[in-house]
């Protein structure tokens, strides 16, 4: 028998003795097995499996010579409880993204902008939607189908990472999962990096201190996440949090110690009766009922909006939130886009009133071949008709020194919470 066949076997067994369980537990109203568990059952199927291998079975073939009985078991387990042969990708820290496509060779990107080819994790297209279901059924918190009539998937991982899949709407069966490093980042890791020069991170703080209300920009992998996770860390440990996200990826949970109130929300997707949906244009007015210090929204691309700068223009300062675009000038009108999108009737004149009394701040940060940076920064001033106006307090190209273009009075109150124009920080790279 071949090697091929002999992990086949073991696969199926443990597959088959892992759904009697889960069968048997149901019916009898038991708890679901820990995971610990589930790896017992599957190694005792697997070794039972082996053991009916040997050529004293009539039914079985020898295991052929050279054949590690404890590799064929373990691979197994992690193919059938883990994610197999992706899970050296997931735990090498250099890896960003990984692309992957049928049976095609793997692309990952690296931390420092190069992409690798790397060999195919299946054998067959076929097999690639079979470890996306796995992936689905062992990973997803409720019911997730993944077929013709359900071409996508979109899972959170136990690392935090994301995972999305298509099939049949693309034209081979293909997942993308995107890295989310929970790395502890406050200003000063990223002023070290090279992400912030030492008087942006110094305006940043005082900003963050003097409530403001922000918003990330950026293209993907621009770094905006692990901006808003460093300026989070720059709020008072007495405040109440509220996260509002599409996946888990802002973290504060993994730092307790310095966001001991805080709460965070995630939307979902109806199920596969069409029912369920929880928006976050939802959860933003739930938000606002849980009693927040800051409101902060994780990716906005729709009719949270609204509902979001409402809150900032009614009190719930020092709220921030990240959004694609590809410069501080384009989230203005794609803003008042959003917006429209909760079916307000409220004309464009008026939004942009809304956006001008709402926002203060909106910094732009940009990849430039792997090297992350904050290009721009622009204070808020007011509008003009179908316009808003802003002053661009920090420009490409500047050595983050140039501040001059603030207002006097967005000056004298980031002073009083610790911004000095021109002084170099203590914990600055050099």
């Amino acid at each position: 028998m071949e090697s091929r066949d002999v992990v086949k076997r073991v696969h199926r067994a443990m597959a088959a003795a892992l759904a009697d369980d889960r069968v048997r537990r149901h019916n009898a109203d038991a708890e679901p097995a820990t995971i610990d568990e589930e790896r017992t059952i599957a190694r005792h199927a697997a070794l039972e499996t082996l053991a009916g291998l040997r050529p004293s079975e009539p039914w079985g073939s020898p295991v052929p010579a050279g054949v590690d009985d404890r590799r064929i078991v373990e691979e197994a387990i992690a193919s059938i409880l883990g994610l197999g042969r992706l899970e050296p990708l997931l735990e090498d820290d250099n890896i960003t993204d990984i692309h992957v496509r049928g049976n095609a060779p793997v692309w990952v990107k690296l931390r420092d902008g190069r992409r690798e080819r790397l060999d195919p994790l299946v054998e067959s297209d076929a097999e690639l939607i079979e470890f996306i279901r796995r992936v689905a059924t062992r990973m997803a918190q409720r019911e997730m189908r993944f077929d013709p009539s359900h071409p996508e998937v979109n899972i959170q991982l136990p690392d935090g990472s994301r995972m999305f899949a298509a099939m049949d709407v693309s034209q081979r069966p293909m997942f993308v999962i995107r890295r989310h490093r929970f790395d502890f980042a406050s200003l000063r890791d990223l002023c070290v990096a090279g992400f912030v020069t030492s008087d942006t991170a110094d305006f940043l703080a005082a900003s963050v201190r003097a409530r403001r209300n922000i918003v990330i920009a950026g293209g993907t992998g621009s770094g905006k996440t692990t901006l808003l996770r460093a300026l989070l860390n720059e709020v008072a440990s007495d405040e109440r949090i509220i996260t509002i996200e599409d996946s888990y990826e802002i973290g504060l949970d993994r730092y307790e110690h310095l966001h001991p109130d805080h709460d965070c929300l995630q939307s979902r997707d109806a199920n596969t009766e069409g029912e369920g949906e929880v928006t976050l244009a939802a959860l933003t007015r739930m938000a606002l009922r849980m009693d927040p210090d800051r409101v902060v929204v994780g990716e906005v691309r729709g009719a949270e909006a609204f509902p979001m700068l409402m809150a900032m223009s009614q009190g719930n300062n020092g709220s921030m939130c990240t959004l694609h675009a590809d410069s501080a000038r384009s989230v203005f009108p794609k803003l008042a886009a959003y917006m429209s999108m909760a079916s307000t009737g409220v004309p464009t004149e008026t939004l942009n009133l809304l956006i001008a009394s709402s926002l203060h701040l909106v910094v732009h940060v940009a990849n430039h071949r792997g090297r992350r940076c904050v290009e721009s920064i622009h204070e808020v001033v007011d509008t003009d008709g179908l316009s808003i106006i802003t002053n661009e307090v920090l420009s490409p190209g500047s050595t983050g020194t140039s501040f001059s273009a603030l207002r006097h009075g967005t000056a004298s109150l980031l002073e009083e919470h610790g911004f000095r124009h021109g002084h170099r920080l203590a914990w600055a790279a050099s």
